[in-house]
């Protein structure tokens, strides 16, 4: 399947059937739709899906109801919908005349923005593709209507990132290991990123042994990159986003059940998050600073992997005991943690990472769990997850918890043996290793990253969740 998409003043002869009109108080008072009002509000489909096709006067309507009184319109979901219904019943051609339809610009825009969520597929590993020859046939037509303009760019921005942060995570390990990836993220250069990678040689040296010990079982490298935006020319202290990287998690030593086990090809999902992120605001030339790291590496049950009993000395100089080796993001995250906030001494740090499963227990697929030091960043986060429907909720941080990761015999351990609380455990691990006191936010996306089922905004697979809800939270706090 594929979507194209097209802007013109005027409709060709060809394709003027399938008219799209969205529905809403002033056009059903209109003279256009005066002699249809009634034949459309006495059709139980219309009423129960919001979509009805009616031919009338030789031509083709496609009708969308936008008339909910109560609750306000999301546009972007009503532009989805209609993807779903024109790839439903196979209508490969059709147009909306934005001069017979009562929407705003930014209205139009955010249905055209939803239709292109939507319309997103990876099969490039498909030989024989589904519908491989139906291609659906957008057109916006009308007085004022220009293929280019400034809320447009800035929603295909925000499209690019998502549909990387997808392409990321939907690749398989045999593809995107921590060599491929780090390769990948250099190619943003050329949007004016500037990317740093540190190899294996350069992070020995600078005393990453935490996240060293989660890759030392692979026979691929072990990588921290940076990327950084200088949009601001004030030079103000950069926003930071880190992200979790493991490329495939077998649980190394501890090694996780057969079952569901190839899922763990998104347990990079965090990192993809920021990549597609540090894209976006690149493209859409964001007037902040900003820096994304990410630590990538590949969990596996090596002859010379991490053994459970290991002690580790992070970045920070604490140390660590290893009693699972299958607990090893927070071990990535630990070293990225310390070292974002000493070098960049940013104003801010937002963490992701696929985790845990407690908080898949907890919050289902709904909700993203979040820690945080800090109530303003906690209530922005909160805010403008609801705005964009990628959606977060605060949980607990408490020294009480913090005491059940001490070690007997180095500084902390990795996992709570006593049971119980395992993603706030975990938030409290991370939270060492602020150093600083930098406002952070830590956020478990385990349950948001990937969907089994299609999602309002994506098809199913990869959701690309945390890059509109890190974009919303940025355009309203910091730019």
């Amino acid at each position: 399947m594929k979507l194209n998409l097209k802007f013109a003043i005027k409709i060709s002869k060809d394709a003027s059937d399938n008219e799209v009109i969205f529905v809403n108080q002033k056009t059903i008072k209109s003279k256009y739709l005066k002699s249809l009002n009634k034949s459309i509000f006495s059709s139980k489909l219309f009423l129960e899906k919001n979509f009805l096709k009616k031919d009338y006067n030789d031509k083709s309507y496609i009708f969308v109801n936008c008339t909910k009184s109560k609750v306000s319109i999301d546009y972007e979901k009503t532009g989805s919908k209609l993807y779903e219904f024109l790839i439903g019943n196979k209508i490969e051609t059709s147009f909306i005349n934005f001069e017979n339809n009562s929407l705003t610009n930014v209205q139009l825009e955010k249905i055209l923005h939803g239709v292109k969520l939507k319309s997103y597929d990876f099969s490039i590993y498909k030989t024989k593709k589904k519908n491989k020859n139906l291609i659906i046939n957008l057109s916006v037509i009308g007085n004022g209507i220009h293929k280019t303009n400034l809320l447009r760019n800035k929603l295909d921005a925000l499209l690019e990132g998502v549909f990387l942060t997808r392409d990321l995570v939907s690749e398989p390990g045999n593809i995107l290991h921590p060599d491929e990836y780090a390769k990948r993220i250099t190619k943003l250069r050329k949007l004016g990123l500037k990317v740093t990678v540190y190899d294996q040689r350069k992070l020995k040296k600078l005393g990453f042994n935490a996240l060293l010990g989660v890759g030392q079982g692979s026979i691929r490298g072990s990588y921290l990159v940076t990327m950084e935006w200088n949009g601001n020319k004030d030079k103000s202290k950069p926003l930071a986003f880190v992200g979790k990287g493991v490329c495939f998690d077998t649980g190394g030593i501890s090694l996780k059940p057969a079952k569901f086990m190839e899922d763990m090809t998104y347990d990079m999902a965090g990192s993809a998050t920021v990549v597609g992120l540090m894209k976006t605001l690149a493209l859409r030339k964001s007037k902040i600073n900003a820096v994304g790291v990410v630590g990538l590496v590949e969990n596996m049950p090596g002859g010379n992997a991490q053994r459970p009993g290991d002690i580790v000395k992070s970045y920070s100089g604490q140390t660590i005991e290893v009693l699972n080796t299958d607990a090893e993001g927070r071990l990535v995250l630990a070293d990225a943690l310390t070292y974002t906030e000493e070098k960049f001494k940013p104003r801010l740090i937002v963490d992701l990472a696929t985790l845990t499963g407690a908080i898949i227990v907890a919050l289902g697929s709904e909700y993203a769990g979040l820690w945080s030091n800090n109530e303003n960043l906690s209530k922005q986060l909160f805010d403008a997850g609801e705005k964009v429907d990628e959606k977060v909720w605060r949980m607990p941080l408490h020294e009480n918890y913090n005491k059940l990761m001490n070690s007997k015999t180095a500084d902390m351990q990795n996992i709570n043996y006593v049971g119980g609380a395992g993603s706030t455990t975990a938030a409290q691990f991370l939270q060492r290793f602020i150093i600083n006191k930098t406002p952070w936010v830590h956020l478990d996306i385990a349950g948001m990253a990937f969907s089994k089922y299609a999602g309002a905004l994506n098809s199913g697979g990869a959701t690309g969740y945390g890059v509109r809800l890190l974009n919303k939270f940025i355009e309203e706090n910091y730019e």
